[in-house]
């Protein structure tokens, strides 16, 4: 590396960065930005993978027979997308405070835990429903882990870069959820760590992997859903500690290492507290107390967290919090907050609702009874198992997200963001349509392909708007904001992961699936004309960013 360019304290602390000064981007520069960038990218993998994977232990919980209910069982999925989205906003600050290098190693590492824990805790059915929500909770570093990556990759690069290395970084990572929907299935099938390991249960129900059903009576390794992610967590922590560095000129405060890990550690716990006092409010008894709906507890555990950080912030620590909490002053931080709903929060909450509404949804006859025009629900012989198909639209969404940050960076974000709002629009609406024909049918399987592709479609936009979002962000934003922009719009959206499992869920339950996607649609719509009068109309604040 060309240290007359790039002055540094030691090996990871670079003190010089210019990446808009072209000759020094073309030598020094990229070599260090795409070294960052690689390891980033499958860090951020499995911190996804660790967030999302209770969409999958949830629908393998349901077929080992565990003793809790539907609405129970979606509880798990929602406490988990819900502790990963207040986690990122504490997340969103952390690369300022502590650094790059630091923040990204200690929060992979952080992602130890949850793994062991949970692996531990699915050996034994007879546990109550808490111990599995506390793990399902504790799951959500891996969400906060997202706002840090992207706040730190975003520094690295020039803006004529931004959309591209932001969407590949984000994109890639986003392969956590289809990776875990793929791997989770696969190692629940084997002793992966022999007697290590621990002991197989029984199917009770066909449950499936990538390749077809696994039929009722298999020795199934469900631990390992959990414990899998040692054999990369491990190798990831060292590569990032070893091959990573902090920007003195992004992070002037980090003070020593030791410093920057206690500053990480305690903004993280400062997220918990309100979480879980949100969710104690929340969740029904016996867990909690039942007093607070979502769209209550949810705005409450945000703001509660934002002043959290800030009165329990102390030294430089709160001063820096204080600066970067400008961006709240910004109209624009909050019309991108909504657009970025649109795009991540549909990403992130599909993936973590759709493998148990596949399940319920076409895993039952719905047949009305005539003497009590009451619904009967009963198993389908010719159910598909979501865990064959609830990667696909992951994968999908996943997969187009570097194409909707380089598209922006040919064509404009907004543009972009507006096409693929319209498109989520109509193919909300008619996988709602779907929904209601399968949920009222005796042979839901019937539906179950159009289902599937308007779902896939669902994800293909979704992935898209994620990379022209973020790039509308890079422009509007100095780089001394975008970061903190960029922890905040995600950090928000993420709450997807909580909204969509707990709206499906009640209307599953309610016996409307379908008011849930109508539901979303309108939402759709509504962003649909915010992009336009922000971005798009003839005196638009800020043309097609």
């Amino acid at each position: 590396m060309n240290t007359t360019n790039a002055t540094k304290t030691s090996r990871a602390d670079i003190t010089d960065w210019r990446p808009e000064d072209e000759q020094f981007w073309e030598s020094t520069g990229r070599h260090i930005a795409y070294r960052n960038l690689w390891i980033s990218i499958p860090a951020l993998l499995c911190g996804f993978a660790v967030w999302g994977m209770w969409g999958i232990i949830t629908v393998q919980m349901l077929n080992l027979g565990f003793p809790f209910s539907q609405a129970e069982l979606f509880t798990l999925t929602a406490i988990a997308g819900l502790a990963g989205a207040t986690m990122r906003i504490p997340a969103s600050f952390l690369i300022r405070l502590a650094g790059g290098r630091n923040t990204i190693f200690l929060t992979t590492s952080m992602l130890l835990a949850p793994a062991i824990g949970t692996g531990i805790c699915l050996q034994h059915k007879d546990w109550p429903l808490w111990v599995f929500q506390l793990m399902a909770l504790w799951s959500g570093v891996g969400g906060g882990n997202f706002a840090s990556s992207m706040s730190n990759i975003g520094t690295f690069f020039p803006k004529r870069l931004q959309g591209t290395a932001l969407g590949l970084n984000a994109g890639l990572g986003n392969f956590g959820v289809t990776t875990m929907q793929i791997v989770i299935p696969f190692v629940m099938t084997m002793s992966l760590f022999g007697p290590f390991g621990g002991e197989p249960m029984t199917l009770v129900k066909d449950s499936g992997w990538i390749f077809g059903k696994i039929a009722a009576g298999t020795p199934t390794w469900i631990q390992n859903a959990g414990f899998a992610w040692l054999i990369s967590l491990v190798p990831l922590s060292v590569l990032a500690w070893f091959g990573m560095n902090n920007l003195s000129t992004v992070s002037p405060s980090i003070g020593s290492t030791f410093g920057a890990f206690l500053k990480i550690t305690w903004l993280y716990t400062l997220s918990f507290a309100p979480a879980i006092l949100g969710l104690y409010l929340y969740l029904p008894a016996p867990t909690g107390l039942g007093l607070l709906n979502m769209w209550v507890a949810m705005p409450l555990i945000i703001v509660a967290t934002l002043f959290t950080m800030k009165l329990a912030a102390f030294g430089p620590m709160k001063e820096n919090i204080a600066k970067q909490f400008a961006i709240f002053r910004d109209k624009h931080t909050w019309s991108m907050t909504a657009l970025y709903i649109v795009t991540f929060g549909s990403f992130i909450g599909f993936s973590m609702a759709l493998p148990l509404a596949i399940t319920v949804i076409f895993g039952s006859t719905h047949v009305l009874d005539a003497a009590t025009n009451a619904w009967v629900h009963a198993k389908n012989p010719n159910a598909p198992s979501a865990l064959t198909y609830a990667w696909i639209g992951p994968f999908v969404g996943a997969a187009v997200r570097p194409v909707g940050g380089w598209i922006s960076d040919k064509v404009g974000g907004s543009i972009v963001t507006q096409i693929i709002s319209a498109v989520m629009v109509v193919a909300s609406a008619a996988v709602g349509y779907i929904m209601l024909q399968a949920y009222q049918s005796a042979t839901p399987e019937q539906y179950f392909l159009t289902f599937m592709l308007l779902f896939v479609v669902l994800f293909t936009a979704s992935g898209i708007g994620n990379g022209s979002t973020f790039r509308t962000i890079a422009v509007i934003f100095d780089r001394t904001q975008a970061g903190p922009v960029l922890g905040w719009t995600s950090a928000v959206a993420a709450y997807g992961a909580f909204v969509a499992p707990v709206v499906i869920g009640a209307q599953v339950k309610a016996g409307t699936p379908q008011v849930a996607m109508y539901g979303f649609a309108a939402f759709y719509a509504i962003c649909l004309i915010l992009n336009w009068w922000f971005y798009l109309r003839r005196n638009a604040y800020v043309k097609n960013p």
